[in-house]
């Protein structure tokens, strides 16, 4: 067991064509490591059939004689076979509601699932992700929503009504052409006195921010400290540019303050989260006119922006500059609690109305329009899928090579993976042991 590996289509909607492995990496695992490969058939996956046999690998619309499955997205329900190794994004490990009928039939069938995203190192970072091109795609969305959206609540027309959806560019430098158009017509005719300053503040740092930032780096960018935020836009006027578009990167010793007036560690902040410290991010929401959320939130943390300080921060008016927030991240009710359903390339954004509490795709009406696409690297599919692959790529032997009716103390995996484990022969692994209750009425 063990040595023969499935590339499963992905089927969630027509806008997945992303693969986990790539035609060039499955060619070196062959080759290297003895391994084979069946690839399941797809009419709309990015690389073609003929490229993954061409690298070695037998493709089939059925995948019943691969031991070890890797996929993307979600395996629906009803092609969950029994005694199988699935590998993909479960979104499963916060209890997610949505996605608990998929664990429990999971551990019906006495299957092992890994997820990529608990692939992590000692320090709590993922080493197989697609943050990076989340952030590509999702700058570009949000910019596009941005021109669209002061063209419809002001009547101004911007250069970044010029931009188009990501998907529609061939590939990422196609579309950094087309950001860099913008960036040109910015530098020559500047931006509409009532957009200026164009403050974009990026919540976090890490892979997703620094994809986004990337893009937004392609126009006149001056960046500016998140302590001198209130001051220079309150106090000098003198230095705003139409020709500028200015950026602001929180990190989190910017977004809370510890409860009991402690100095910030964020190791700290990291083991107590919202038990000792408070969430402070709405005193920059005023001085914002794009927002963009990168962060993982989970309901340990202060949320970036909740319901309630929408409400209060509109009755007050004090979001009149804030059109647009991108949340890359994407959790419903998350970090951005306003953010109420994930959204589609095709139409990316929506309106949500802080006082009925009401989402309305599109960009018109009254309330703060979010871009919430949720699989963003779609968008960018043969790039995504050549940078998630070359991650992946060093643990699939390792994945592929154990015998895994073995119990799991006796699995023969490295601990990143082995940690990643979620399900294994009908059992949560040690890890996972707190996701029987959110089981129970299942």
């Amino acid at each position: 067991m063990g040595n023969i590996v499935g590339i499963r289509l992905e089927d969630k909607n027509k806008w997945e064509r992303r693969a986990p492995i790539v035609p060039k990496d499955v060619k070196d695992l062959i080759s290297s490591n003895s391994l084979n490969f069946i690839v399941q058939s797809s009419p709309i996956r990015a690389f073609e059939d003929t490229e993954y046999r061409a690298a070695g690998a037998k493709t089939s619309t059925d995948l019943s004689e691969a031991n070890i499955i890797f996929a993307i997205k979600e395996v629906p329900l009803n092609v969950l076979e029994p005694n199988k190794v699935y590998i993909f994004f479960s979104h499963t490990v916060k209890g997610q509601k949505y996605n608990m009928p998929l664990l429990k039939r999971i551990l019906e069938l006495e299957t092992t699932l890994i997820d990529y995203e608990k692939v992590i190192d000692e320090k709590g970072f993922r080493l197989i992700y697609f943050g990076n091109y989340a952030g590509l795609a999702g700058m570009n969305q949000t910019l596009w929503a941005f021109g669209h959206r002061v063209k419809d609540q002001h009547g101004i027309e911007t250069p970044f009504l010029k931009l188009k959806h990501t998907y529609e560019y061939n590939g990422l430098e196609g579309m950094k052409k087309a950001i860099s158009a913008v960036s040109k017509d910015i530098k020559e005719n500047g931006l509409h006195p009532q957009l200026v300053p164009m403050i974009v503040g990026f919540a976090g740092y890490g892979n997703v921010s620094r994809g986004a930032q990337s893009i937004l780096d392609l126009l006149p960018v001056i960046e500016l400290d998140p302590k001198e935020l209130a001051d220079f836009h309150t106090n000098r006027s003198d230095e705003f540019s139409s020709k500028t578009v200015y950026k602001v990167v929180f990190k989190e010793e910017h977004m809370v303050n510890s409860r009991t007036g402690d100095r910030f560690d964020l190791q700290d902040y990291y083991k107590f989260g919202s038990s000792k410290y408070e969430g402070i991010f709405e005193e920059y929401i005023p001085y914002l006119s794009i927002l963009m959320n990168g962060i993982y939130w989970s309901e340990k943390y202060p949320r970036l922006l909740t319901k309630e300080h929408a409400k209060d921060m509109f009755q007050s008016k004090l979001m009149v500059r804030l059109q647009v927030v991108g949340d890359i991240s994407c959790d419903i009710e998350g970090g951005i609690e306003p953010t109420l359903m994930a959204t589609e390339p095709d139409n990316p954004a929506f309106v949500y109305n802080p006082f009925s509490k009401e989402a309305k795709l599109g960009l018109s009406g009254d309330g703060l329009a979010i871009m919430a696409v949720d699989n963003l690297p779609c968008e960018l599919p043969k790039e995504s899928s050549s940078n998630f692959s070359k991650t992946l790529k060093p643990y699939v032997d390792l994945i592929a090579k154990p015998d895994y009716t073995k119990p799991f103390e006796s699995l023969d995996l490295p601990p990143v993976i082995k940690n990643a484990v979620i399900a294994h022969q009908g059992q949560l692994t040690p890890n996972y042991t707190y996701l029987k209750e959110f089981l129970k009425n299942v």
